[in-house]
């Protein structure tokens, strides 16, 4: 969180992950600056550690505060925290070690920043949107210039100069270490070309005139020629990684391949903001490849593999069952070859997974490449699975329940039902719902047919709809969330929407992940 003296009270620059750490934070600021009110909050990127604590810098403020935000903001908020957001919240647990205990043999930090809070995650609709590079917010009496880069570290994202402060937040573009072009908990890929040309852009826009340079995570840079070098040596590291990962691809290296053969450039490697302390040169080669090529490396024999299970348990026969394979193992370990030791190892598991002692073998593994580890996410995936293997899932990191659900609109929550319907189940179904929102003139028509459930909206009541529901939108969260249909105001048959919440498959929080 970054915070900025107005006129009158403080600005927000991006509000933590959670109510209970923005309140805590204001409240140290507070406790040193005087009791200043939230005058605006700007909202960089949407992803949930720079938004979800939002209520707890809105809880005391006054009504109408501007939530300014790049163009884009809140779509991209839903499709990366409610879509797949479960499925990337059990990743999350993985990536940042939730579960491990902070302790030299467990968890160090995340690279970003040291532990990923916990609590209650919120978000809210901006008030402003940015569309264009140049514009300028006046903000309790501070000029704030806007320097839209999207597709860089988020698909919507901004940095913004203080002309009175000669000061430049960088967002998340430009941080002391490596950052991601593909996270490990999940994400869409992102465009490392295009990256690099926004620190280029911003150099240009910004650099003559920048005594201080600060990101929403790490500490600043001061001085012209300290933030030039620093921008220089990010937006060198991200340009490098595409073009020569590309330059590979058209020599027909695979995504493995590549990540052996990469290597920085010397200048670039002893930088030591360059370092791969969050994103890996690894894992991020493997995601330009994806954003240009996907997941097929264009072996044939890859075009059609086994499910993971199925092709373990042929490689365990072959190698003699799972005593023989541990015993395979037990040898690449003495000769040092861990990572082909994990493999065997983790075909046992997975073709035996009552076996103990392969789970356990496994278990030490990734233990020795978790401890082994410059880069803080892998420790945490490596050690996190080495938990699991031997205690089963741990402590889970929370979605953005009902407050996260109240951000989104009309067509967002009935998306966000659309990619939970049991597709068989649902085959045989044909079911249309008229849907009319109090103080809205048109109404949501829904039909669930052939396992897909459609949502368009006009003004024309569907004659083949067997249930219209009025209703308000905090009403019908209550609906989609909790299946609250008491008192519920509708013409016609209630049970069309009871078959259609019965086939509405709820996320399993703890899939497996290091056992089939």
């Amino acid at each position: 969180m970054t915070l900025v003296e107005g006129d009158s009270g403080v600005i927000v620059i991006d509000t933590l992950t959670s109510a209970e750490t923005a309140a805590a934070a204001l409240a140290l600021y507070r406790s040193h600056r005087g009791d200043r009110p939230v005058t605006g909050v700007v909202l960089t990127h949407p992803h949930a550690d720079h938004f979800g604590g939002v209520n707890g810098v809105l809880a005391d403020a006054a009504p109408g505060v501007p939530v300014i935000a790049p163009e884009g903001f809140l779509e991209h908020a839903v499709s990366e925290n409610v879509y797949a957001g479960p499925a990337m919240a059990r990743r999350s647990g993985f990536m940042y070690g939730t579960a491990l205990e902070a302790d030299p043999a467990g968890h160090l930090g995340c690279g970003l920043g040291q532990r990923l809070a916990t609590g209650t995650m919120g978000l809210v609709e901006p008030t402003d949107s940015i569309t264009g590079t140049g514009q300028v917010r006046v903000v309790d009496g501070v000029e704030i210039e806007f320097q839209l880069t999207p597709g860089t570290e988020a698909p919507a994202e901004m940095n913004m100069y203080l002309p009175a402060r000669r000061a430049l937040c960088l967002a998340e573009n430009a941080v002391h270490t490596m950052h991601n072009v593909i996270t490990l908990r999940g994400a869409q890929v992102r465009d490392a070309r295009q990256w690099a040309r926004y620190l280029t852009e911003a150099l240009q826009l910004f650099g003559g005139r920048t005594d201080v340079a600060f990101a929403t995570h790490h500490w600043p840079t001061w001085g012209a020629d300290r933030i030039e070098e620093f921008l220089a040596g990010q937006r060198d590291l991200y340009a490098y990684l595409h073009d020569q990962t590309v330059r590979l691809i058209n020599r027909g290296l695979t995504p493995r391949e590549i990540a052996e053969e990469l290597t920085l450039p010397p200048a670039l490697d002893r930088r030591w903001a360059n370092r791969g302390y969050y994103g890996s040169l690894s894992h991020n080669v493997k995601g330009v490849y994806q954003r240009y090529l996907g997941w097929f490396d264009g072996n044939p024999a890859h075009l059609w593999e086994l499910p993971p299970v199925e092709e373990a348990r042929r490689w365990v026969e072959l190698l003699g069952g799972v005593d023989r394979t541990l015993a395979h193992a037990d040898t690449r370990v003495a000769e040092g070859d861990l990572r082909f030791a994990a493999t065997l190892l983790n075909h046992a598991v997975f073709a035996e997974p009552t076996h103990v002692e392969a789970r356990h073998r496994l278990a030490e593994v990734y233990t020795a490449l978790g401890h082994g580890c410059e880069n803080a996410t892998w420790r945490n995936y490596y050690l996190t699975g080495a938990r699991e293997l031997l205690h089963g899932p741990g402590v889970r990191r929370r979605t953005g329940g009902p407050q996260l659900l109240a951000a989104l609109d009309v067509g967002q929550l009935l998306d966000s039902l659309a990619v939970r319907v049991d597709g068989p189940a649902a085959w045989e179904l044909d079911l249309r719902i008229d849907l009319s929102l109090i103080g809205d003139d048109a109404l949501w028509h829904l039909r669930l047919a052939n396992g897909v459930l459609v949502h368009f909206r006009d003004r024309t009541p569907d004659p083949r709809a067997r249930l219209t529901l009025t209703t308000t939108r905090r009403q019908l969260i209550g609906v989609l969330a909790r299946r609250e249909l008491e008192d519920l105001d509708h013409e016609g048959d209630l049970s069309v929407l009871r078959a259609l919440l019965d086939v509405l498959e709820a996320p399993d929080p703890a899939f497996a992940v290091v056992r089939p």
